[in-house]
């Protein structure tokens, strides 16, 4: 430097660069080599930070920022680089597990290995989106597969030869193994598997308008972030000479902290003993807090300090399947105003894969009142047996008064064998959010069931069997729960959907799939402004890279197209706003049966709400 106010400069850039550099290692994650740094001043700093790892910032380098950018700011880069490192194993690819399938590679895992040797039927086109009329008799794997490599080019996708036996051997080579649509028995038995080679288990199941979702992570789980929120940090104001030591913090914000949490305490003045050290917090206050110290002996605190949370790896214990369906614990409520409904729910899907044992693992019959009636006697018995062969032991499930809901049981029952695809998209998303989670350690998994029900969607009378009966159509496996008729409706409507990014897509496929507008007199109606951006690709699954730059609204369009080639979609690039209205008039709003808004954007969702009033 030609002068020392500019070698000050320099010298205080390339410190800057270094903290910012070292402070991007301790996020990357575990370091895979070594990294040398080129200036005297940041070697220095950098040894100064125990080179904090700076080898990570290799393996940092390896995520895709640009397309991952705002999983990253949910996840965070050393969940991402878990998650990067796990193999997935899918068993069943339903329209429930294609869900899961798209969700966890769009994420970003390793790799994902589908099994599933089922020939595709026309009861699976009502929600396995990569299905098609031409798939029928071909396995449901097979079909599946080049779409699903598609979707994301670091991820590997490969189905399992014909030929291979899900024994422990290959079962080992996975981080997780999740079971879908899968017979009670089999389900049980990958999972004593994955508890004996230490793999996290995920099941669950979705027929007609229930469904379920169980984990067994096993005896040793770890979850690095059960929340995922910030750390809780705050000014100290003062720390007394005491035992246990009493801290206040600055009045002008809460804490935020729990009894339990762990605390590093730096920069105090005057109390210079505390500095540096962490400790687990008794909260007196929402200001106060107490440290597990004997401070009397301490020089006195004068100012200044402040306390970081320091979040602490949690184990979990996770009981295995066959002792989980006796004992199943407390479930995760869906709905507040269902208190009752997953303990029935949950007797209900045992009775249902009972019935399913003793027919060669087919559901009943859509509509059939006798075949419900079998699924409601072996849940009353499997209910009664808790009561005699399991009275008195710890947990054992029996619900009082359960012919009291001989109704959700037997409604249940004659639609379980169809299949809708927004309860696989919402029951989907649910358990790709649980394999995730076992895969990167971040969030506090299920506990470990969780059930959903939307019988709300059937009609006060139950249909009969002629109104299920499959018809060889796309649409069967949701006639079997909503009847031809209303199916006829839905063909029928005419709907506009605004927006085309990530809800924009489901909403797309999920419509696609039911056949929204695709009658005669159906359509469907889509605008978006934006064009396909990298990020969009790791969220908004009707995009690939080749379509990068091209208008989001005609590209969903043609994808959803093709999903249904029955479906009348009509795609705009145009925002909807006083200025577009005479393209989007009042006639145009009159002929339509509904408006569904996929909007980021307050003042679009605001004047779409006064267009619809």
């Amino acid at each position: 430097a030609p002068s020392k106010s500019k070698a000050k400069i320099c010298r205080s850039a390339v410190l800057r660069k270094a903290r910012h550099f070292v402070q991007h290692c301790r996020s990357a994650g575990p370091p895979i080599g070594i990294l040398q740094a080129s200036s005297g001043i940041a070697r220095r700093f950098l040894s100064m930070s125990e080179a904090m790892d700076v080898v990570a910032s290799e393996t940092k380098a390896n995520i895709d920022e640009g397309l991952y950018s705002r999983q990253l700011y949910v996840m965070g880069h050393e969940a991402q680089l878990r998650m990067s490192t796990s193999d997935v194993l899918l068993v069943g690819l339903d329209g429930l597990g294609v869900e899961i399938a798209k969700n966890v590679v769009l994420a970003g895992i390793k790799s994902l290995t589908i099994h599933d040797q089922t020939p595709a039927s026309f009861s699976d086109l009502s929600a396995q989106f990569y299905l098609s009329e031409s798939s029928i008799g071909e396995t449901r794997a097979s079909a599946s597969l080049q779409s699903l490599k598609q979707l994301n080019e670091y991820v590997s996708v490969e189905e399992t030869a014909d030929s291979q036996v899900l024994d422990l051997a290959f079962i080992s080579r996975f981080r997780c193994v999740v079971a879908i649509g899968q017979p009670l028995a089999e389900m049980v038995r990958l999972n004593k598997l994955c508890r004996e080679c230490g793999a996290c288990f995920v099941a669950g199941d979705s027929r007609g308008v229930c469904a379920f979702t169980f984990c067994d992570f096993g005896d040793d789980f770890v979850c690095y972030d059960t929340d995922g929120e910030p750390n809780k940090n705050a000014m100290i104001s003062a720390v007394t000479q005491d035992n246990p030591a009493a801290v206040t913090c600055l009045e002008d914000h809460r804490h935020g902290l729990e009894s339990g949490d762990v605390v590093k305490i730096t920069a105090i003045e005057g109390m210079e003993e505390l500095n540096d050290q962490e400790y687990e917090v008794n909260v007196t206050g929402p200001y106060t807090f107490e440290i597990p110290v004997d401070a009397s002996s301490f020089s006195a605190y004068v100012r200044s300090g402040y306390v970081m949370q320091v979040k602490q790896p949690v184990k979990m214990t996770f009981r295995p399947l066959e002792d989980a369906l006796v004992s199943p614990g407390e479930f995760l409520l869906a709905d507040f105003a269902k208190m009752d409904r997953p303990a029935v729910l949950h007797q209900a899907f045992r009775g249902l894969y009972a019935y399913a044992a003793e027919h060669n693992n087919e559901m009943p019959t859509p509509g059939d009142p006798a075949a419900a009636e079998k699924v409601w006697e072996h849940a009353m018995r499997i209910n009664q047996a808790a009561k005699t062969d399991g009275d008195g032991a710890e947990g054992v499930l029996f619900v009082e008064n359960l012919e009291d809901s001989k109704d959700v049981i037997t409604r249940f029952a004659m639609c379980a064998a169809g299949t809708l695809s927004p309860m696989c998209a919402a029951m989907g998303g649910i358990l790709g959010q649980e394999v995730l989670k076992a895969c990167s350690g971040k969030f506090s998994p299920i506990r470990q069931w969780f059930y959903f029900d939307a019988l709300e969607v059937l009609p006060e009378e139950p249909l009969k069997m002629e109104d299920v009966a499959p018809r060889s159509s796309r649409y069967d496996g949701q006639i079997a729960v909503i009847g031809a008729d209303l199916q006829a409706k839905l063909c029928q409507q005419r709907y506009f959907l605004v927006g085309a990014g990530a809800i924009g897509c489901e909403m797309l496929k999920n419509w696609a799939m039911m056949g929204l507008g695709a009658g005669e007199n159906g359509a469907v109606h889509v605008t978006d402004m934006d064009r396909i951006e990298r990020s969009n690709l790791s969220r908004q699954f009707l995009f690939r890279s080749t379509d990068i730059g091209q208008p989001k609204s005609c590209t969903a369009a043609a994808a959803a197209k093709r999903m249904n080639p029955e479906l009348h979609v009509t795609a705009y690039e145009s925002k909807v706003a006083p200025s577009t209205e005479e393209q989007f008039n009042t006639d145009f709003y009159e002929a339509l049966d509904g408006v569904c808004t996929a909007l980021d954007n307050i003042d679009a969702r605001l004047y779409m709400d006064s267009r619809c009033l």
